[in-house]
């Protein structure tokens, strides 16, 4: 497994501590306000239309991307397109008067059946619009490999980048996934790996940390 992998006690932690400790201007608990997000626009192979959603935590800690048809696959089956799938998500975030945002750590979550001597690789990245793009994460699977899997980025408190306080910019969400069938022979077997489950219930999730915004 890669070792960008973290418990759910463990990514806790991360999220809490480093938060209060190190950056006093950032605040544990979030707005009271609820937050919106809104889809403005959906494009790419891993989320034809439909096959997306997105939906805010209740305590408004995080919010969750669902994928229901996100798959990347090599060999018998496959078409010579579908070793690679992406999705890129523009998303409007309405955040509560006063505060500000910025990613904390994102969890990507899949299944993945990978033949031995076949690869899959999942990469992620994510910028406000008009703001430099975040430098991508890649992890890479390593068959014979037939589970979940689940993969955790953060970023250092140092490095948030956070959305301009009264600006209105759209946020941007780039995933990929690609298989390679390696020595495997993809005229006799088959590799995948999705960025979804059977049942369509595997969901990305995106930990925001929270300011408030200097006074006018």
């Amino acid at each position: 497994m890669p070792t960008g992998l973290f418990t759910a006690g463990a990514l806790a932690a991360l999220l809490a501590t480093p938060l209060a400790t190190h950056n006093p201007s950032v605040i544990t608990n979030p707005p009271p306000d609820k937050i919106v997000i809104e889809v403005a626009t959906v494009n790419g192979s891993g989320c034809r239309a439909g096959t997306a959603a997105v939906a805010v935590s209740p305590d408004n800690t995080a919010f969750t991307v669902t994928y229901s048809d996100y798959l990347a696959q090599v060999g018998v089956g496959s078409k010579p397109t579908d070793f690679r799938k992406n999705c890129q998500l523009n998303l409007n975030v309405h955040v509560p008067q006063g505060f500000t945002y910025a990613i904390a750590a994102a969890d990507y979550r899949g299944f993945a059946k990978l033949e031995a001597g076949a690869t899959g690789t999942e990469k992620a990245s994510y910028y406000f619009q008009g703001s430099p793009v975040t430098t991508p994460s890649a992890h890479t699977f390593t068959g014979a490999y037939a589970d979940n899997w689940q993969i955790t980025d953060s970023v250092p408190v140092a490095a948030l980048v956070w959305h301009p306080c009264g600006e209105l910019r759209n946020f941007n969400i780039n995933t990929e996934l690609r298989v390679n069938a390696g020595t495997s022979d993809p005229s006799k077997t088959t590799s995948f790996m999705t960025m979804d489950s059977t049942d369509g219930s595997i969901r990305t999730t995106y930990h925001l940390a929270w300011k408030e915004c200097p006074a006018k």
